[in-house]
């Protein structure tokens, strides 16, 4: 069992960048995958951005390849996600979830086991 804690989220004005953060705790495994997704009012749940735990291989979505950057501080145990240049879409609540039995960073929400509790991104034009 893994807890997941996001934090970072906030109002930001069009064009600026903020960090999320997401620390684990309990079990951890090499064979992890840790990933972003994000939900806005009225949306499905999307996927952002995932990342290997032991490799750092990442993935990301088309609408925020080039604006986004996914890492993760393994002595940590936190995942974060950089976020740049942010556009008004990008308004959701994120939310990042542990993948315990993969070496692929998987896009898909269903591969994932635990989850976090959300975080509200804001940004206003």
């Amino acid at each position: 069992q893994v807890e997941l804690v996001e934090s970072g989220g906030g109002l930001v004005q069009a064009g600026g960048s903020l960090r999320l953060s997401c620390a684990a705790s309990g079990r951890t495994s090499s064979n992890s995958a840790m990933g972003w997704f994000r939900q806005a009012p009225g949306k499905e749940r999307e996927f952002v951005a995932a990342i290997s735990w032991s490799r750092g291989s990442t993935n990301y979505a088309d609408s925020v390849k080039g604006r986004f950057t996914i890492s993760r501080d393994n002595a940590e145990n936190t995942v974060y996600l950089q976020m740049n240049s942010l556009k008004p879409e990008d308004t959701a609540v994120y939310y990042c979830a542990v993948d315990l039995r993969t070496l692929v960073p998987s896009i898909n929400a269903y591969d994932y086991d635990y989850w976090g509790q959300g975080t509200q991104v804001t940004v206003s034009s």
